[in-house]
Parts: structure tokens; C-alpha cells; sequence
């Protein structure tokens, strides 16, 4: 049996095919997004039809090499990011172009909310999460604001996994995972918010897509695609969910406790919990995930924009980072780095700039800058895994996923701060790998075999224990000691507007 998996995010779509019996990927194809150019500062959007043409041409390109073993496909699922908006008219048609991740046009929009029910404690209280500048809510609240015609002419607002999942079936719904990143959805009660809906415009709550079940179907292909494609037209694709909870599921982190990290364009730390984990400051986000549980999720935005600045500016190569980097010391003699060049999630610092402190005449090297910004994004990290202990979680390790996975240095680095081991995977990786096998469970679910997520998890997601990286006491007790110092610089500059 092989099911396909596809992930949208703005860079691209990817696709893959794995096939169950031997958890192998047999065929792997990425096609990249374009930018609408031209636009004012702060707004980022995208062509839905552009996200079609990449489906379409991802699908095609994996289904190339597998020639007649089309036939053993049995189901497709889809994740994409959370935040991306899509304004569909009575007919279906779009309205708009997409609003984006990283798209700020509505922050002042997001602060109205926010002023409204008592600033982000009353949000938390209320949804369980802060609202952001790029999430739905706002999205909505700035389209009514600056384009009422288009607002009034918007009859279904979807995201953008769940605008690919009407494509691929013609039905639209969504999940508690992609809603709870809107600002629209109680995250502990998994429900539209009738209060947040209401503020922003009486009819929102019809505008917004019923929720399914978590482990559920979107519905079949439809047929033109499953004879363009030549696939069975009563293809099940699974409902899917977000780019966070299918990449967590994919890094085999499905049981409460267990907390994997995505480094990425961003460095997202993710942990299950089978009650809601609110965190009353907002730095981690309380998310639905993919199995019907809770995900409690802590990012730094700098995780990938602060290596490869700093990489830009000395002309290095990956290779001769990584030798920079292990050339270093820990604490890079005293030089402090808050890596904060591209803002900053946890902590909550979205317009702050980077800091470099501590510099003498004899620590300020190439290798010790080089430690410095690694240490800088694994201490920020490093808070986050402790913001989330702080909710309840104990893992005893961290799965790590992504091209950082290969380096011995970086790994160690992370276990040192972490003070817990940090293993990769052998096992394919991301959030399509994660909806592949989402749409696995769905199709056993609806062919009457129960099959728990973490049995599935524990026959396809291998670990790679020669890259176990065990911590180091006493760099471990230096690190603790560098994220105080990290944070109370933090506290000092941040309200003094230096940062």
C-alpha cells in the first residue's frame, strides 16, 4: 500500500509517496510557490491558483517513477501553515489573493482584538492563545476594514490546506489542528469562538468551514483529477491538518510527554499533551494536533536567518560553519549573542533587532561569532523547552528533524542546553512524511481496523542512535546560567526600547 502526502508552505509544495510495507519513501518531488511582487511593506501574498498548478505538478512528478504501482495508492493527505488566508465568493471563485505568513498588514487589526477583550491575557483566557498580526482573525478584521467589497462578496474563508482539500474533493470543511492557529477558535473547548467571530463582523461564523474530526476523510478525488492523474476515482483523501501537528506526528511524537524539534526556517520545539496546556504569557502556543489531543508548541524565528547571516558575511560555506562552530568553546569566551535578527516568537518580540554583548578585543573571532549565533538560537530554544516544562512536560529526550539533524556539533550543543539527550531520525522527515501517514491512519479507521497512532508511529518512525548525543553536566549548569543572563537582557532592553 502507498499513500501520498503533500505539504504546502509558502517556499513550495512538496509531495512524497511512502510506501507502508517497507516505510520507505519510493518517490519524493518539490515545485516552488511564487510571490505576488510589488506589494506595500509588511504585506506578503500568493496566487491560490498558483498553490493548484504546484499540486498538480508535485502529484505528477511523484507519480512518475512509481508507473503501474499507481493502482496501490489507497489514500492522500495534506498539511499546510497555519496562517494563510483564502476568500472564496458564493461560487467558489477567489476573491482575493491570499494573505500569507509573515504578512504584518493587520496589526493594528490584531491589536484592536486584543484591546477589546482585555489585551493577550483576556485573549488567553478566552481562546487560549495571543492573536498575531498574519493570523485569520486579523486577515478578516483588516479586509473589512480596507476592502469591504471584498468582504461582503467573501462567502467561505479557508486555509490553505483546506482550500487544496476543497480542490482535490469539492468538499469544504476543516479540523480542530488548522483552526486552532486561526485567532477564531477555542483551543480548550475546540469550537469557533462566537465571541471573537462576533466582534469582528456578525456573520463571520457562517463564513468559516464545519469541523471534522480529527482522524477523519475529506471526502474522494474527484474524478477529473483522479483521470488526469490516473488514479482511482474513489481515492480517499484524509481531512489533514497543519504543518506543525503533521511534522510532530512524522518525528513520532504522538504520546503525551514527548517533544520533538523542527529546525527548519524556524526552530519549532512541539510536545503532545492529552489535556490543554495553557500558558498564561502566551510564549507557547496551545495548538489541536492530529490525533484528537493537544500541542503545546514554542518557536524561534532565527533558527535558519541567524547562521546564514552570519554565514553571508565571512562567505563561509555549511561545512566550514560547522568547523567554525566546533573549533569554538563553549560560551564562546563570553560573547553573547540574542539572535533576534528577523524578530522573535519566544519570547513574544516580534519587531526586536539582534544584540551581540560581551565583546573584547580578544573574544571577538570568526569562530567564537560562529558559536555565538548557534548558541544564541539553542538558548532561545533552550527557554522555550523550559517555558514548556514549566506546563507540565518531562521528556526524557528530543527527537530533532531537519538538515541540523546531520551536524554532531549542533546536536551536542542542543543536548548541553537542553540537558536531556537529542537523537535524529533515520526515518523520512517533515509534515508531508506526517500526512502521509495521517492519511494511513484514516484509511485503516475507515476500512473498520483500529490501529493506534502510536503503534503506526512505532513501526514507520525510526531512530538513528549513533547520533544520540548525551549532555554535558557542566556545560549544561554554563548554558542554564547563559539563558538567565540571555533573558535578563531581555527584560532590561526590551522596555527601554533597545531591543
Amino acid at each position: 500500500m502507498i499513500f501520498l502526502g503533500i505539504d504546502i508552505s509558502p517556499a513550495g509544495t512538496r509531495a512524497l509517496a511512502l510506501e507502508l510495507e517497507s516505510a520507505t519513501v519510493l518517490a519524493e518531488s518539490f515545485y516552488p510557490h511564487r510571490w505576488i511582487e510589488g506589494l506595500a511593506d509588511g504585506h506578503r501574498e500568493q496566487n491560490p491558483l498558483h498553490w493548484i498548478e504546484a499540486v498538480d505538478h508535485s502529484i505528477r512528478a511523484c507519480l512518475a517513477p512509481l508507473a503501474e504501482q499507481r493502482h496501490r495508492i489507497s489514500s492522500i493527505g495534506v498539511s499546510s501553515c497555519l496562517q494563510g488566508t483564502v476568500m472564496l465568493d458564493q461560487e467558489n471563485r477567489i476573491v482575493r489573493p491570499a494573505k500569507m505568513p509573515g504578512d504584518s498588514s493587520a496589526h493594528r487589526q490584531a491589536e484592536e482584538i486584543a484591546r477589546a477583550f482585555g489585551g493577550n491575557p483576556g485573549l488567553i483566557e478566552l481562546i487560549g492563545n495571543p492573536i498575531a498580526a498574519d493570523s485569520t482573525a486579523a486577515h478578516c478584521l483588516w479586509l473589512k476594514r480596507h476592502e469591504p467589497y471584498h468582504f461582503q462578496r467573501t462567502a467561505h474563508i479557508l486555509s490553505l490546506k483546506d482550500f487544496i482539500n476543497y480542490w482535490l474533493t469539492g468538499n469544504i470543511v476543516t479540523d480542530a489542528g488548522m483552526a486552532s492557529g486561526s485567532g477564531l477558535f477555542d483551543v480548550r473547548k475546540r469550537q469557533w469562538s462566537e465571541e471573537i467571530c462576533s466582534f469582528i463582523d456578525a456573520r463571520l461564523g457562517s463564513l468559516l468551514p464545519p469541523l471534522g474530526d480529527s482522524i477523519s476523510s475529506c471526502g474522494s478525488l474527484r474524478k477529473a483529477l483522479a483521470d488526469a492523474w490516473g488514479l482511482d476515482p474513489q481515492l480517499m483523501i484524509s481531512l489533514g491538518s497543519g504543518s506543525p501537528m503533521l511534522a510532530c506526528l512524522g518525528a513520532g511524537c504522538v504520546a503525551p510527554g514527548k517533544v520533538s524539534l523542527e529546525m527548519g526556517g524556524s526552530g519549532i520545539l512541539s510536545g503532545v499533551s492529552s489535556t490543554p496546556c495553557v500558558d498564561l504569557s502566551g510564549e507557547v502556543a496551545l495548538l489541536c494536533d492530529a490525533t484528537g489531543q493537544w500541542l503545546a508548541s514554542a518557536a524561534t524565528n532565527n533558527a535558519a536567518s541567524a547562521p546564514d547571516m552570519l554565514r553571508r558575511h565571512y562567505g563561509w560555506s555549511p561545512e566550514q560553519f560547522e568547523e567554525m562552530l566546533g573549533s569554538s568553546d563553549a560560551g564562546a569566551e563570553g560573547l553573547l549573542f540574542l539572535p533576534y535578527v528577523s524578530g522573535e516568537t519566544t519570547p513574544h518580540l516580534p519587531e526586536a533587532t539582534g544584540v551581540l554583548h560581551g565583546v573584547t578585543p580578544d573574544n571577538f573571532t570568526p569562530a567564537n561569532m560562529a558559536r555565538a549565533t548557534m548558541e544564541g538560537v539553542a538558548l532561545g530554544l533552550g527557554y522555550g523547552l523550559g517555558r514548556m516544562r514549566e506546563l507540565g512536560f518531562d521528556p526524557p529526550e528530543v527527537h530533532l528533524t531537519g538538515a541540523i539533524s546531520h551536524s554532531s556539533v549542533s546536536r551536542q550543543l542542543l543536548a548541553d542546553v537542553f540537558g536531556i539527550p537529542v537523537i535524529a531520525l533515520t526515518s523520512p522527515q517533515g509534515p508531508a512524511f506526517g500526512a502521509a501517514i495521517h492519511a494511513a491512519l484514516v484509511f485503516f479507521q475507515l476500512h473498520g481496523e483500529t490501529l493506534a497512532v502510536q503503534d503506526m508511529a512505532q513501526y514507520l518512525i525510526r531512530c538513528d542512535e549513533t547520533s544520540r548525543c548525551l549532555p554535558d553536566p557542566q556545560r549544561h549548569s554554563l548554558y542554564q546560567q547563559m539563558i538567565s543572563r540571555q533573558q535578563y537582557l531581555v527584560d532590561t532592553l526590551h522596555p527601554a526600547g533597545f531591543l
